[in-house]
C-alpha cells in the first residue's frame, strides 16, 4: 500500500483552457494520456492518490463531467482537495459530493482519509500572491494593503477549515498525520505562517502542496526539511505528470 500526490491536473476535456502556460509551455501537450499511462504503470488498486486541487476548468458539475471521469478512471483510491479553480465544488456541498461520488472519489474539506494509521488532512489553504509593487532591479519594494487584508480573511478561514480537518481525525484517534493544501504554505513574503504552524503543533509529518506551477513559481515556499517536517511540491508540471510517492506502508 502506497499513498501519492500530484496536484494542477486542469483537466478541460468539456471545457475553455484559461492558462497561457498551459497552451503554450510543451510540457502540458498531451499532459492527460501522459499522466495516465504513467499512473496505470505506478498506482496499484490498493494504493491511495491525492490530487492537490486544480482538478477541472469546468466551472460546474456538468462542465468538468468528463475531467471527474477521467479521475474515476485512474488506479488507485482517489482523494481530492479543492483548487482555486474547482468552481464546481462549493465548500458547503462537500457531504454532498462525498455522497454521490462515494466509493469512487473522496473529497478532502473539514474531515479527514485514513491511510493505515495516517490521517490525511487538508484544506485549500491561501496564500497572498500580490500584487507587489517593484524597483527596477525587481526586488519588491511594496503590494496592495487592500488585497493583503482580503488575502489574511481568506488564509484565516481556511486555517479553521484545516483544524476542523485535523481535530475530526484526532476525535477518531488519529495521532500521526500527513497534511494536504492547495496553495503554497507560505507566501513569498514570509518564513512560516498560520499553516506551518498549525503542522508543528499536530505534528504532522509532511506537508504536501500544489498550485506553483510554471517554472518561474517553483520556489515560491518551502521545501525539503523544514522545523522537522518534510515539505513538497507536487504540482503537475513540476513533476513533469510523475506522482510522487510521498509514503510505502
Amino acid at each position: 500500500m502506497s499513498l501519492y500526490a500530484i496536484g494542477d491536473l486542469h483537466l478541460h476535456f468539456d471545457s475553455e483552457v484559461k492558462a497561457t502556460v498551459q497552451l503554450t509551455d510543451p510540457l502540458w501537450k498531451d499532459h492527460e494520456n501522459r499522466f495516465l499511462r504513467i499512473c496505470m504503470q505506478q498506482i496499484r488498486d490498493e494504493d491511495t492518490l491525492v490530487l492537490a486541487g486544480d482538478h477541472s476548468w469546468g466551472r460546474n458539475l456538468t462542465a468538468c463531467g468528463p475531467d471527474l471521469q477521467y479521475i474515476m478512471s485512474l488506479p488507485g483510491k482517489k482523494v481530492l482537495l479543492r483548487g482555486n479553480h474547482d468552481m464546481f465544488w462549493d465548500a458547503k456541498k462537500t457531504n454532498s459530493l462525498n455522497e454521490r461520488f462515494q466509493g469512487r472519489l473522496f473529497f478532502l474539506q473539514n474531515n479527514f482519509w485514513p491511510y493505515g494509521d495516517i490521517a490525511l488532512v487538508g484544506t485549500k489553504g491561501y496564500t497572498f500572491e500580490g500584487p507587489f509593487y517593484l524597483n527596477r532591479s525587481g526586488r519588491i519594494i511594496g503590494w496592495d494593503e487592500k488585497e493583503k487584508v482580503h488575502a489574511e480573511q481568506l488564509v484565516e478561514r481556511e486555517a479553521e477549515r484545516l483544524r476542523l480537518s485535523f481535530e475530526a481525525a484526532r476525535a477518531e484517534g488519529y495521532r500521526r498525520f500527513i497534511m494536504f493544501l492547495h496553495y503554497p504554505p507560505t507566501s513569498i513574503l514570509e518564513t512560516d505562517s498560520i499553516f506551518t504552524q498549525m503542522a508543528e503543533q499536530y505534528g504532522a509529518e509532511q506537508v504536501i502542496y500544489a498550485h506553483s506551477h510554471g517554472k518561474a513559481r517553483f520556489h515560491d515556499s518551502i521545501q525539503g526539511d523544514y522545523h522537522g517536517i518534510r515539505y513538497r511540491l507536487v504540482s503537475g508540471d513540476y513533476l513533469k505528470w510523475q506522482p510522487v510517492c510521498i509514503d510505502r506502508a
